[in-house]
C-alpha cells in the first residue's frame, strides 16, 4: 500500500487532495490487507529505516524519563549477552542497542529499531544466565516481529498514517509519536504479539547455544509470585504478564527442537554482574 502510494504523482492541475487520495487508496484496498492480518494492530506501514528513526527519537523520549544505569561492566555483559542473542534472530538488518535501567522493577522492554532496556531489578530476580537470555530474548523478539510499530500504526490511526506516508505535518506526527513513548503504549502489546515473541526468542535462545528452558522456568517463578503478591506483579513485569498458556506453549516448542547436550544453562560471568549491582532500594519506584 505505502509503496503504491509514493509511486503515484498527483498533477497541480488535480483538485482531489493527496489526503483524499490516501484514503481513497486504503479504502479500496483495506478490505485486502485486512482480510490477510485480520485486523489494524497486525498492519505495519513504516519502512526498516523509519522504524530505526522513530526509535531514536523514541528512546530519547523514554530516557527522559528513567534513569540509565551507568556501571560500564555491567552495560557490556549486559549487551554481550543480547547481541550474541541478537546475532542468532530472525531480524539482522538493523542494529541492536542494550542499554540497563537503574530501577528495582523486574521488567524489561523494547521499542522500534532495536532499542532494549533492561532493568537491574531483572538481572536480580534472574536466577541463571538462561533466565535472563529468556527475558532479553523475548525482547528482542518483538524488534524481529515488528510488534512496536504495528502497534504505533493502530495508535496513531488513519489521518496519522497518511499524513506519514505523504510526508505532511511531520512536526505534529513527531510529537504525537512522544506523546505515545512516554506513555509507555508501544510495550503494551497483545496477546498474540507476546505468544510471538516467546516463539521467536525459543529459537533465538536455542540457536545461540542457550537452554530456552530458562524463560518457561523465569515465567513460573513470575506466576507464583502473582498468585502469592498479585499487586507486587502489578509493578513487576507488568508489561508481559506471564500465564500458564504461555508457559505451556514454550515447553512445546522445546520439546519439539531437536536435542542439544551443549546448550548453556549458567555462567560464572553472570553471578558476577549480579553482585556488581546496588542494593535494592528502599523506596517505592514506578513500574517502568
Amino acid at each position: 500500500m505505502y509503496f503504491l502510494i509514493r509511486r503515484i504523482k498527483v498533477q497541480k492541475t488535480c483538485r482531489i487532495s493527496k489526503l483524499t487520495l490516501f484514503v481513497t487508496l486504503f479504502v479500496v484496498t483495506g478490505s485486502g490487507l485486512f482480510g490477510c492480518a485480520g485486523r489494524i494492530g497486525d498492519i505495519n506501514i513504516f519502512t526498516d529505516a523509519q522504524e530505526v528513526q522513530l526509535g531514536k527519537q523514541f528512546s530519547r523520549e523514554i530516557e527522559k524519563e528513567i534513569k540509565i544505569y551507568s556501571d560500564p561492566v555491567v552495560t557490556a555483559y549486559i549487551n554481550q549477552l543480547g547481541q550474541h542473542l541478537a546475532n542468532h534472530s530472525q531480524r539482522q538488518n538493523i542494529t541492536y542497542h542494550f542499554k540497563v535501567v537503574n530501577t528495582d522493577v523486574v521488567n524489561a522492554f523494547a521499542v522500534p529499531g532495536g532499542y532494549l532496556y533492561v532493568n537491574i531489578g531483572l538481572i536480580r530476580a534472574a536466577a541463571n544466565e538462561s533466565e535472563l537470555a529468556g527475558v532479553i530474548g523475548h525482547e528482542i523478539g518483538h524488534v524481529v516481529g515488528k510488534h512496536g510499530v504495528k502497534q504505533m500504526t493502530r495508535q496513531l490511526g488513519l489521518a496519522a498514517m497518511a499524513q506519514l506516508a505523504l510526508g505532511e505535518n511531520q512536526s505534529k506526527l513527531k510529537q504525537m509519536v512522544a506523546n505515545l513513548a512516554a506513555n509507555g503504549v508501544l510495550m503494551k502489546y497483545s496477546r498474540d504479539a507476546e505468544r510471538e515473541a516467546d516463539v521467536y526468542a525459543v529459537q533465538e535462545m536455542y540457536d545461540a547455544g542457550i537452554d530456552p528452558e530458562g524463560m518457561a522456568t523465569f515465567f513460573e517463578k513470575l506466576l507464583k509470585l502473582q498468585k502469592g503478591k498479585p499487586s507486587r506483579l502489578e509493578q513487576m513485569f507488568s508489561t508481559h504478564p506471564p500465564t500458564t498458556e504461555r508457559i505451556a506453549a514454550v515447553r512445546s516448542q522445546i520439546a519439539r527442537l531437536p536435542r542439544k547436550s551443549n546448550l548453556k544453562k549458567d555462567s560464572r560471568r553472570f553471578h558476577q554482574i549480579k553482585r556488581r549491582l546496588p542494593p535494592p532500594s528502599k523506596t517505592p519506584q514506578g513500574r517502568r
